[in-house]
C-alpha cells in the first residue's frame, strides 16, 4: 500500500522533512499547517521540491472549529475555508482534513453540522478538493469516529468522507468494528499512530506521546483490517505527536517510520517471522585487559582463540563470552544469537531496514550475517559453525572451581538475558527493531527510581509460558540521570547453584561482588522467609506468582557488569524490584 507521514511526525525544517521523509523510502507526505507558515518558500515551490523528491502531497491539515456554529461564525469560516483552498490549489493537495469542533461556540446539533459540512464540502468541489472530516478524541460534542461517520452520511455529498485516526479511536477505548459498518469509499484517509497505556489527559496523551505503530500498546494492526475489510484503499499515514521524535534527527525518525509500516504490512498478511532466535550463542565484550580476570573469577575458561581476530573464546557450560582486544574500554559490543535460518534471520532483518553489517573473513571461516541495532550493537545471526572457527586456546591457567568443576563446565549453564542501556532518543526505535527484526514480545515498560532521576525498562523475549527453556531475554533501559544516560550494559548468565558460586566468590574475589547495604536485608527478612545466609553473601531475591529468584551483580568493569542469576520454579521476571538497590550502590562507587 502507499505509504504516507506527516510532517509533524519529524524534527527540522520543511525542506529537511521532505528530505528525510523521501530518503526513508515514503510515497507521499501530510503537510502540517505550521510546518508551511513557517517555511521561507511559496507553495509553488514546495510542490516541486516535494515533486523532485517523488512524494506526493496527500493531505493538508487541520482545518479546525468548522461546523456546527452560528450564522455569524458560519461565514467567517468559509472565508478561512476559501483561503485554505486556494492555498492547496497552489500546493498540489487535493485532500483537507477537518478536524471535529472543540470551540466552546459549537453547538449539538447534528442536523445543523451536517448541513454545513455539506456545504463546505460543496465549495471544496468548486476547488477540485475533498473533505475528510475526523472526529477529535476531545471533540466538544463529535468525538467519536462512528458519530463523524453519521455526519458525514447525513450531508451525502462526493467530495465528503471521513479520516480514521487510530489513536482518537483506541484512546477512547472504541471498538474499531464498528469501521466495517462504513463504505470503504468514503473513508477518504487513515492516519496511524501507536500509544503506551497512560492514565492521562487524552490531549495530553496525543499531543505527546504518540509512537510508531509496534511501539505501544494499541492494536493498531487490527483496527487497519476493519478498515481493509471495509474497501479501504488509500495510504497507510503515520501521524505521530512525540516530544522524542521532535527532537531526533529527522533521517532516523523517518526511517523508524517506514520500518513500522512496512512491519505492519507484515502482520496484516500473515507473514511469520522467518527465524525467532532460540537462545543466545554469545555475548561479545570489548576489553582491554581486566575482563579475563573477571571471567576466571566467575570460573569460566579460555577455550579458543580466533586466527585472523584479536578475539578469545570463554566457556562454562553453555555461557560463550568472546573478549575482543580491541583497545577499547570494556564494553559490549555484539550479540550472537543461535537461529535455526540465519540467512533467513538476516534477509528479514533486511527487509525491515536494519543496516547490514560489511565481514570481513577468512575463505574457511564461518559466514556470519550480522545488522547494527539502533545503539550500534551487532547482532549476529548464528548455527554452531561459527565456534569452528576458534583454534583451542591451549594450556592456560585453570579456574579457581570446586571439586568436580572442570575447565568449561561449572555451576554456570548459560546465558540468562542481556541488558543494553539505549540513548534516549533511540529508545522507541530499539523496542520495534527487536520486535519485528527478532519476533521478541515486549512486556509491560516499567519506571524504576534511580537516586538521580528515573530508569525506564522494557523487556523483551521468545520466551513463553513458564519462563524458562531456550530462548532470548533481553532488557532494554532508558536512563535519565542528570544531563546524561549511564551507559551500563550487563549479561546476566544462568546457574545452578548460585550459593555455591557466591560462597567461592565471598571467599576467594570479595572485591568483585558489589555491596548491598544492610538495610535491603532487614526489609527482606521482615517481608519474605528467606535464608539468612543471603546477607553475608550479597544475594538479593525476589517471588513471582510462578517461582523464585535469586541474583547478584559484581563491580561494574568499563561500561560493564555481570549478573549472576538463578531461576526456580517458573519465575518469569528480571528482579526489577531490587534494581533501585543496584543503581544507588553503583552511583555510589562511581562517587
Amino acid at each position: 500500500m502507499r505509504k504516507t507521514i506527516a510532517t509533524v511526525s519529524v524534527s527540522g525544517t520543511l525542506t529537511e522533512k521532505l528530505e528525510a521523509i523521501a530518503a526513508a523510502g515514503f510515497d507521499g507526505v501530510e503537510i502540517f499547517e505550521n510546518d508551511l507558515l513557517v517555511c521561507p518558500l511559496p507553495p509553488e515551490e514546495i510542490r516541486a521540491r516535494a515533486a523532485d523528491l517523488g512524494l506526493g502531497i496527500d493531505l493538508y491539515q487541520p482545518f479546525r472549529d468548522f461546523e456546527a456554529v452560528p450564522a455569524d461564525l458560519l461565514e467567517r469560516n468559509l472565508r478561512r475555508a476559501e483561503h485554505k483552498f486556494r492555498l492547496m490549489e497552489r500546493l498540489g493537495a487535493g485532500l483537507l482534513l477537518v478536524c471535529s469542533n472543540v470551540s466552546p461556540d459549537a453547538i449539538g446539533d447534528d442536523e445543523l453540522a451536517a448541513g454545513q459540512l455539506r456545504l463546505l464540502a460543496e465549495r471544496a468541489a468548486e476547488h477540485g478538493i475533498r473533505i475528510a472530516y475526523e472526529a477529535l478524541a476531545w471533540g466538544r460534542h463529535v468525538n467519536e469516529y462512528l458519530h463523524a461517520w453519521r455526519l458525514v452520511h447525513l450531508a451525502d455529498h462526493p467530495n465528503l468522507g471521513t479520516c480514521l485516526d487510530s489513536f482518537h479511536i483506541l484512546s477512547r477505548g472504541s471498538d474499531p468494528i464498528g469501521i466495517e459498518a462504513v463504505p470503504g469509499e468514503k473513508i477518504f484517509f487513515l492516519q496511524l499512530a501507536d500509544a503506551p497505556r497512560l492514565a492521562m489527559d487524552v490531549l495530553q496523551w496525543s499531543r505527546h506521546h504518540r509512537c510508531f505503530p509496534g511501539q505501544g500498546n494499541f492494536d493498531v494492526a487490527g483496527l487497519v483490517r476493519h478498515a481493509l475489510n471495509a474497501g479501504y484503499a488509500g495510504p497507510l499515514s503515520l501521524e505521530v505527536f512525540n516530544d522524542v521524535f521532535r527532537q531526533a534527527a529527522a533521517e532516523r525518525t523517518a526511517l523508524d517510520g517506514m520500518r513500522s509500516l512496512i512491519a505492519l504490512e507484515q502482520d496484516l498478511a500473515g507473514v511469520a517471522h522467518p527465524a525467532v532466535p532460540t537462545g543466545f550463542a554469545f555475548a561479545e565484550l570489548a576489553d582491554t585487559g581486566p575482563l579475563g580476570g573477571v571471567l576466571t573469577a566467575l570460573g569460566f575458561a579460555r577455550t579458543g582463540r580466533h586466527p585472523t581476530k584479536p578475539v578469545e573464546l570463554w566457556e562454562q557450560g553453555g555461557a560463550r563470552l568472546l573478549l575482543n582486544s580491541t583497545g577499547a574500554d570494556p564494553a559490549l559490543i555484539a550479540i550472537g544469537l543461535d537461529s535455526p535460518d540465519p540467512g533467513a534471520a538476516a534477509k528479514h532483518a533486511e527487509t525491515l531496514l536494519s543496516p547490514v553489517l560489511p565481514r570481513e573473513r577468512a575463505v574457511e571461516e564461518a559466514k556470519l550475517e550480522a545488522v547494527a541495532a539502533p545503539d550500534g550493537t551487532e547482532i549476529f545471526f548464528c548455527d554452531a559453525s561459527w565456534l569452528g572457527d576458534f583454534n583451542p586456546a591451549g594450556p592456560v591457567e585453570e579456574p579457581d572451581e570446586g571439586p568436580g568443576e572442570g575447565r568449561s563446565e561449572g555451576p554456570i549453564t548459560g546465558i540468562d538475558h542481556v541488558a543494553l542501556t539505549q540513548p534516549w532518543h533511540y529508545f522507541g526505535e530499539a523496542e520495534l527493531f527487536y520486535r519485528s527484526v527478532l519476533g521478541l514480545r515486549p512486556q509491560e515498560s516499567v519506571e524504576l527510581p534511580d537516586p538521580y532521576g528515573l530508569l525506564r525498562s522494557r523487556a523483551m523475549s521468545s520466551v513463553h509460558g513458564s519462563g524458562t527453556g531456550d530462548g532470548v531475554r533481553m532488557v532494554l533501559n532508558l536512563a535519565r540521570v542528570g544531563a546524561a544516560d549511564v551507559p551500563w550494559q550487563h549479561v546476566a548468565v544462568a546457574c545452578r547453584d548460585i550459593v555455591t558460586v557466591a560462597r567461592r566468590l565471598r571467599r576467594d574475589h570479595p572485591e568483585l561482588l558489589l555491596p548491598i547495604p544492610g538495610n535491603y536485608y532487614d526489609d527482606l527478612e521482615a517481608r519474605q522467609d528467606v535464608d539468612p545466609e543471603l546477607r553475608s553473601l550479597g544475594i538479593l531475591y525476589d517471588r513471582d506468582d510462578h517461582g523464585e529468584f535469586l541474583h547478584l551483580y559484581t563491580v561494574t568493569v568499563g561500561r560493564v557488569f555481570f549478573e549472576l542469576v538463578q531461576r526456580i520454579g517458573g519465575y518469569q521476571g528480571y528482579g526489577a524490584v531490587n534494581a533501585p538497590i543496584r543503581l544507588a550502590v553503583q552511583h555510589a562507587g562511581d562517587d
